[in-house]
């Protein structure tokens, strides 16, 4: 069948209209935003500046498609993170045969004895305001004479320690600077694992080194850790951090910070520990005003009940306890909250506040996050009847017991 001129003109535009709409449409279905999950969101945002506050997290996603964007989170934040030396001055012990006169007389009296040497530590740190407030761990700078803080473009401060909080391993320190970069804080109560993890810090005097993990687990006790008495549900995470690494950021995939990286443990690989942020910040701003912080306490003893630790329980107090879980008062120390509020050795906790409580931690940490002098009510099972009580938590102070709730 032959074909006009016309026809032939009309089939090849048709071919050409139709070729050009298959390709479009085998783009839009090879591309990851399909129509089921197609959204005009990130075309929006893309008009809108983002908004760096460090109190105010942002809710941007991270694009998946971008290879590097942990080393984009790192880069934001290294310049942040500083490098903290510490100096302490210990006392020499002289040995008691320098002391002795036949000593003395056989070597003479100028003979020169060390009566104190520098002991010098290393840990990092990370800045949240631009005038020069720097938080780090406690037991970074807990008790040293000087603290010099390096940044990473090489400037050097001297550093002034304005609070120390052995309760969670948090300290702060001011220098005297402006315009510093500062850090973007996250939130670390909505994390969950398999999340990545970015560490950076310090480790063995290698600075801005940066590691990458995945958060393990949130909600570690302090036991679990192996850092006893200390008032933090810890998050745990894979990502490396070693010796010097303390008090250096943990971030998220966005480069936002969700924790402070504080321990490591030393009979396992893999197992970093670090305070969550909100912890981190509440402390730290309490510090910055005040020189020291206040965590509430009801001022008890307590074990976790199960069928061996009550029979121990029973015997020890010559207590009746029956149930086998809960978390059994052993000791109310005199003159705390505790005993103006008249709970006893022998009762066992089952609620706070509302919330059933299966551990010492699960009271702690509701304790730990409400405030001094505000009403608790506490469910207890005393002899059998279940009864409840109104305490009024204190504020406590390190010279207190170190092991009550």
């Amino acid at each position: 069948m032959s074909l006009s001129f016309k026809q032939l003109t009309l089939y090849l535009t048709l071919l050409s209209i139709g070729g050009g709409l298959g390709c479009l449409g085998n783009r839009y279905l090879q591309s990851p935003n399909g129509l089921e999950t197609r959204s005009v969101l990130p075309v929006v945002r893309q008009q809108i500046p983002l908004d760096v506050s460090p109190q105010v997290p942002s809710n941007r996603a991270v694009d998946r498609s971008n290879p590097n964007f942990i080393a984009e989170a790192a880069e934001k934040v290294g310049p942040s993170v500083v490098r903290i030396d510490a100096t302490t001055k210990v006392a020499s012990q002289v040995p008691e045969a320098f002391k002795n006169p036949l000593f003395r007389r056989f070597f003479g009296d100028n003979l020169s004895v060390p009566e104190e040497k520098i002991k010098r530590g290393t840990g990092s740190g990370f800045i949240l305001t631009p005038d020069g407030r720097i938080i780090t761990n406690a037991h970074v700078v807990s008790g040293t004479d000087t603290v010099k803080v390096t940044l990473k473009d090489g400037r050097e401060f001297e550093g002034k320690v304005q609070g120390v909080d052995l309760l969670t391993d948090v300290a702060v320190v001011k220098i005297n600077a402006k315009d510093l970069p500062q850090v973007a804080l996250g939130r670390s109560d909505n994390i969950v694992p398999g999340q990545w993890a970015i560490a950076i810090g310090n480790p063995l005097g290698l600075d801005n080194t940066v590691t990458v993990g995945i958060i393990s687990a949130t909600g570690r006790s302090s036991s679990q850790v192996g850092i006893p008495d200390k008032r933090v549900r810890f998050i745990q995470t894979d990502a490396a951090i070693n010796p010097g690494n303390s008090g250096g950021p943990l971030l998220n995939d966005q480069g936002e910070v969700i924790g402070i990286n504080t321990a490591i443990r030393a009979d396992a690989q893999g197992l970093g520990f670090a305070i969550p942020i909100e912890t981190a910040k509440r402390v730290s701003d309490q510090l910055f005003a005040k020189g020291k912080a206040e965590h509430p306490y009801l001022g008890i003893q307590m074990v976790s009940l199960n069928p061996t630790t009550k029979a121990e329980i029973n015997k020890q107090l010559n207590s009746k306890i029956a149930l086998d879980q809960g978390v059994a008062v052993t000791r109310v120390v005199e003159n705390s909250p505790a005993q103006t509020a008249d709970l006893r050795a022998g009762d066992v906790i089952q609620k706070v506040d509302g919330v059933a409580v299966n551990s010492p931690g699960d009271v702690q940490e509701i304790v730990e996050n409400t405030a001094v002098g505000k009403e608790l009510e506490v469910e207890i099972n005393r002899l059998g009847q279940v009864q409840k009580v109104k305490v009024r938590p204190g504020a406590w102070t390190i010279s207190g017991s170190a092991t009550g709730g």
